[in-house]
């Protein structure tokens, strides 16, 4: 067994959000900031896109991925952050003790606080319930990045891609630049969950685009041969093709809180936290993906700052322990809500927007009720996968002595 570890800050995870927060808390003084990063190189999710646009507000240019990632390693390296890479975090214990695996064995991290950046990913097959034969070639696009840009190997050389998510269209650029020419793209949608007009990027590459469509079956003996589409009118089709891309579909890396002995909400899959990114163990708090699948890198590396400025706060004494909390109820037509609670006493907040997702597309009342009293509502239209924000002060100043408040999507009969 190692040495034990002690420092003041300890990050779980070494992408945008955690190195944000390793920044902002170098930046405020602390002195000991320890990344804890899984892989043999930091930046996270980013240094697997070979493409931009990636960087324009942290560092004022648009860069590719892995030149984003690198400039985030370097500028946490100069800041004096301790990145402690190949080091895994296998349990965490009350009070910021982290039990690690690293070269060399085991070890224990005492932290006076822990920040949980792990981010998320992409629901692999399994998960998704599908069907058919089991050959080589289904993979999710974190695998196809991976393939291209750090082993430079094609998984496959003309894929069906299922959905249309931001990162779908990541994956079809992706394939473009490695001469690998997608047959088809489905999504069980009436309409692309990215936004309009990136849906044409697709067509203007000639992919055909099948909504209303799902992948009933595969088959294939040691690699895809084809799949077959059921279409949006009940026929079915048979695509030859000799890969499947699934896309999106995100859900939190999880499973070290899952397994720990903090809250977890079920809506989001991540931890239950409140408006400071602070879990139901005051030592730990959250940031980035592992909040609420997904957002932009962009994002979560200003979330993950302004947790670890709040961090900061903490170590000096300036954040207030929550002498109660406002429970955030998620009402009819909502997938999940952030913060879950909402600490009294309040001062300036982390999160300054109660942020949603909706279940299905549609148009309809956003409403947030106390004690059968509407505090706050908004007529609008919702898609699968978009934010939605919902201002944390108005509520607050409309009940901060409650003891809930529920949050509900009221679709409109015509839509």
């Amino acid at each position: 067994m190692n040495e034990p570890i002690a420092t003041d800050v300890a990050i779980v995870g070494g992408g945008p959000a955690g190195i944000a927060a390793a920044l902002a808390l170098r930046k405020r003084g602390v002195l000991r900031v320890t990344i804890l990063e899984r892989e043999d190189v930091a930046g996270g999710v980013p240094r697997h896109c070979g493409h931009p646009p990636f960087g324009m507000r942290e560092f004022g240019r648009v860069l590719s991925g892995p030149a984003y990632a690198n400039k985030l390693c370097r500028a946490a390296q100069d800041a004096g952050v301790d990145i402690r890479l190949n080091t895994t975090v296998t349990a965490l214990q009350p009070s910021g003790t982290l039990a690690v695996t690293m070269p060399g064995g085991t070890a224990k991290v005492s932290a006076r606080r822990v920040i949980l950046a792990t981010g998320a990913r992409e629901m692999p097959r399994s998960a998704r319930l599908m069907t058919g034969d089991r050959p080589i070639g289904v993979i999710t696009t974190g695998t196809l990045q991976h393939s291209i840009y750090i082993e430079h190997s094609k998984p496959f050389r003309r894929p069906v891609i299922v959905g249309t998510e931001l990162v779908s269209l990541s994956a079809v650029l992706t394939c473009w630049k490695a001469g690998i020419r997608p047959v088809a793209m489905v999504e069980t949608g009436s309409r692309p969950t990215a936004r309009r007009p990136l849906d044409l990027f697709p067509r203007l590459l000639g992919i055909p685009m099948h909504y209303g469509a799902e992948v009933r079956d595969i088959k294939g003996r040691s690699r895809v041969e084809t799949v077959t589409l059921r279409l949006a009118d009940g026929s079915t089709s048979e695509v030859a093709c000799d890969g499947i891309l699934l896309t999106g579909r995100f859900v939190p890396e999880a499973a070290l809180a899952r397994l720990s002995h903090l809250a977890v909400d079920p809506g989001s899959g991540g931890p239950s936290i409140d408006q400071f990114g602070r879990c139901s163990d005051p030592a730990y708090f959250a940031a980035g993906n592992l909040l609420r699948p997904v957002e932009t890198a962009g994002w979560s590396f200003r979330e993950g700052a302004r947790i670890g400025s709040v961090v900061a706060d903490d170590l000096d004494g300036l954040l207030p322990m929550a002498r109660q909390a406002i429970t955030v109820e998620r009402g009819p037509g909502l997938k999940l809500t952030v913060p879950q609670r909402i600490a009294l006493p309040s001062t300036t907040a982390c999160l300054d927007h109660i942020q949603l997702r909706a279940e299905a597309s549609g148009s309809g009342l956003l409403k947030v009720e106390s004690a059968g009293r509407t505090i706050w509502q908004k007529h609008m239209s919702v898609l699968p996968e978009r934010r939605i924000l919902v201002p944390l002060a108005t509520v607050l100043q409309a009940c901060d002595k409650a003891e809930t408040i529920s949050i509900g999507f009221i679709e409109d009969k015509a839509s």
